[in-house]
């Protein structure tokens, strides 16, 4: 198991490596300046370029950024906030949007699950058509839609909770928004989990079980489940990185100040080393998961752990 673990993160630090120098070259080689004010001379604007390195080969630039991350130096905004650190723009958003991406992930899995099984246990009855009807109507709507309806029931109309996003209240804030992003995680779980119970369910392992005596709890979760989750953890985990960075359009709606829009707005003003740090954070993020999720597929099956070393 130990050098199973090892190899996934040895594999996992040189592809973050590749990942940063892919997207130095892609800022390289992308079209305008951090540097557009109409008003700066060439001269000026060569001086900028010479201030923050800019000016020197990408490999030169790329090592100075690895030793400066290394330290925890992720650089200075050009056009945002000019001249503040990166590192303050992010541990003031980030916080939020991994909070409300991680309630959203916890209730879309949990509700998804117990909606998928269900739907399984109770096969071609009404409860398995409301089970489906649910997963369909998550799939099909986009969360904006939803997060546009619970503002204005739950925070409008009844006025349970916030309508925009607030620090003094950040939990009661969080609580629409986390809604809206997990509808989506929720009846994708709840699709999969019902097609991956059903083929267990009907499978000669199940039979077998039973045949032992085994009913009841311990069939479910222990022998059922246990066969249904690799499937399932593979779709859940590209979606908790996509929840925990959060959505551009829900914080919009609710007013939330988290990293989606800090990104779109280093995109369009050309700032090079947030739009860098901010990519470079999500794809930690996703590797990070997919390094857990290989971790947990040894965990859950030894006999993909026993594979993958013996290759």
């Amino acid at each position: 198991m130990k050098k199973y673990i090892l190899k996934r993160i040895l594999t996992s630090l040189f592809t973050l490596l590749a990942i940063l120098l892919v997207l130095f070259i892609l800022m390289k080689l992308m079209p305008g300046s951090p540097f557009n004010d109409e008003k700066l001379t060439d001269d000026m604007r060569a001086a900028l370029y010479a201030k923050y390195g800019l000016d020197q080969p990408v490999i030169v630039q790329f090592f100075k950024y690895v030793g400066g991350m290394l330290r925890g130096d992720l650089g200075v905004s050009y056009n945002i906030s000019k001249n503040t650190p990166i590192s303050q723009l992010i541990q003031t958003r980030l916080p939020i949007s991994i909070q409300i991406g991680g309630m959203a992930v916890l209730l879309g899995a949990v509700v998804g699950l117990i909606l998928g099984i269900i739907a399984a246990l109770k096969r071609d009855t009404i409860w398995d058509t409301l089970a489906t009807i649910i997963s369909v109507i998550g799939v099909s709507v986009p969360s904006y839609v939803f997060a546009l309806g619970l503002s204005y029931t739950f925070g409008f109309r009844l006025q349970w909770f916030p309508m925009l996003f607030t620090v003094n209240d950040i939990t009661g804030s969080s609580v629409l928004p986390s809604i809206s992003l997990s509808m989506f995680t929720m009846a994708s779980i709840a699709r999969f989990t019902r097609s991956e119970m059903l083929e267990v369910l009907d499978s000669d392992y199940m039979l077998l079980a039973e045949s032992k005596g085994i009913s009841g709890p311990a069939l479910i979760f222990r022998h059922a489940l246990r066969n249904a989750l690799i499937p399932i953890i593979t779709v859940l985990a590209p979606l908790i990185v996509d929840l925990m960075t959060g959505s551009l359009v829900v914080e919009k709606i609710f007013a939330i100040p988290g990293v989606g829009s800090l990104l779109v707005n280093a995109i369009q003003s050309n700032d090079y080393n947030v739009v860098i740090s901010l990519s470079f954070i999500y794809s930690a993020m996703y590797i990070g998961i997919m390094l857990v999720v290989d971790i947990l597929y040894g965990v859950i099956d030894p006999r993909i752990r026993l594979s993958k070393e013996g290759n």
